[in-house]
């Protein structure tokens, strides 16, 4: 609900779609949950920045594990919202994913206790566990959403524990 910005714009008094032409893809269980929320910001939020693109015919509703296309899908990462996922992109042998929220800096990797402002903690961090791990020693360059930059690097075992290595560029490896 914090990164709609941008998807109107005040026309006339009127919020409008500011990209008329776009498809807007918005995960089911996320979307069920803002609407039922019985809070005025929230509502606020959903009258100016959402509903307009719905009323035009701009949005799909997908599941957490929705593909794009071939190269992208999506991931779910529940917890930090109830919808939260995160998108994983493959293409030509390689991949990179971009977490979202799953984390906001990198001792989350190894601290997946750690709370910052998640809806349900207890799924978040298991979700920073089960995640983490998983990409762990693989070939996927993580892109931390909310990290400080340099935000893309690897997620590396450390003895007992993960930590996140950051990748250099690739003008700066001589590849």
């Amino acid at each position: 609900m914090d990164h709609v910005g941008w998807n109107t714009m005040l026309e006339n008094g009127r919020w409008v779609p500011t990209f008329p032409k776009a498809r807007y893809l918005i995960g089911r269980s996320e979307y069920e949950f803002m609407t039922a929320l019985d809070d005025a910001e929230q509502q606020t939020m959903l009258g100016d920045s959402i509903r307009p693109i719905v009323e035009a015919g701009l949005v799909e509703l997908v599941e957490m594990n929705h593909v794009l296309s071939p190269e992208i899908g999506l991931v779910p990462s529940v917890g930090h919202t109830p919808g939260h996922v995160s998108v994983m992109i493959e293409s030509e042998g390689q991949r990179a994913v971009i977490t979202g929220n799953i984390a906001h800096h990198p001792c989350q990797i190894a601290l997946s206790d750690l709370v910052l402002g998640d809806h349900d903690p207890e799924a978040a961090q298991l979700t920073r566990s089960r995640l983490f791990a998983e990409w762990a020693d693989q070939p996927i360059l993580v892109i931390g959403t909310r990290f400080a930059a340099p935000t893309a690097g690897d997620v590396v075992r450390d003895s007992a524990t993960l930590r996140f290595e950051v990748r250099a560029p690739s003008w700066r490896r001589g590849e």
